[in-house]
């Protein structure tokens, strides 16, 4: 049964937030209407395959780390904020747009993967040590690079990273786990079936609450959700998707970490951050005003400002 319940327990980091975050204010002030030219997009060639980057400003690094249906161009809104007084690398994990990879078996997917991409980028990019900022899926990835390469991380901000194997030591995660996998199964059977998009649709529909939602999105928003599917239908099939971490192996990070949940987020985020938050010993914990997972798109604002005073600390 653990091993069923953690398998898949799986990160909700959609890139439908994105949409959410840009029609929820309808009246714009003129400077925001101005859209800024995107950054050229980069490319970089680290364990076997390309993964695609912007890179903007200068200064000390940051590299911001999207989640589960999302890619670099999550980032896009936040870039020039952080590149004030930073450089700032936003990159696509393995499998997200614009990348080529594909999933050659999704019953073997998992994180580790995007942590031995990450310090290899930092490495490659020769750019450490950096600050990382990650959210849901990419906030694991860059708990791992940490815990496995202290010296490439200077500080790292963890945005509700699910890092499920550390339910099975809290009273109730059980109910929790399950109650999630109750949820979630039905997309998980669409992805089985082959129907993508009814596995997207379904996934969506949990984390926003209505089973309408993704039909009402505009055809590009459905585009750009659908490019990014190898890695919910990998983590919704995978019988292994997060490696086991324990409470000691989090004990042992030296390293400055903030760690943010939204005022709004659900049981399952907030438990496993809460606990994360028992485990550390050089820590920060802060809680987004009126953000649920959704966090730097449901509250860029308060996002940019809260991450951005923690990295100026170190």
């Amino acid at each position: 049964m653990k091993k069923q319940i953690i398998a898949v327990i799986i990160p909700a980091a959609l890139l439908v937030f994105a949409f959410i975050a840009c029609n929820s204010n309808s009246e714009k002030t003129e400077t925001e209407a101005i859209q800024p030219v995107p950054p050229e997009i980069k490319s970089v060639f680290i364990n076997g395959d390309s993964l695609h980057y912007v890179d903007v400003g200068k200064g000390e690094t940051i590299i911001l780390i999207h989640g589960t249906l999302g890619d670099y161009r999550l980032w896009l809104p936040h870039l020039d904020t952080f590149s004030k007084n930073h450089r700032v690398i936003a990159y696509s994990r393995r499998y997200a747009y614009p990348n080529k990879q594909v999933v050659n078996d999704s019953a073997d997917y998992t994180v580790i993967p995007h942590a031995e991409d990450l310090a290899s980028l930092i490495q490659s990019l020769n750019v450490g040590p950096v600050h990382l900022v990650g959210h849901s899926y990419g906030a694991f990835t860059a708990l791992l690079t940490t815990l496995k390469h202290p010296e490439l991380v200077k500080t790292v901000t963890l945005g509700e990273p699910p890092v499920a194997p550390l339910l099975m030591s809290v009273p109730g995660g059980d109910t929790i786990a399950n109650k999630f996998f109750a949820i979630v199964k039905p997309a998980a059977e669409a992805f089985k079936s082959g129907n993508d998009e009814q596995g997207v649709s379904i996934f969506a529909a949990w984390v926003i609450g209505d089973s309408n939602f993704y039909k009402s999105l505009p055809a590009e928003a459905r585009s750009a959700m659908l490019a990014n599917t190898l890695e919910l239908r990998g983590s919704l099939l995978s019988n292994k998707p997060f490696p086991e971490v324990k409470c000691e192996d989090l004990k042992k990070i030296q390293t400055p970490v903030l760690l943010m949940k939204g005022e709004k987020t659900t049981s399952f985020f907030s438990v496993i951050i809460d606990e994360v938050d028992k485990c550390l010993v050089n820590k920060e914990k802060i809680i987004l005003p009126g953000a649920t997972h959704g966090l730097q798109m449901e509250n860029p604002g308060d996002f940019n400002k809260m991450v951005l005073t923690f990295i100026d600390k170190h």
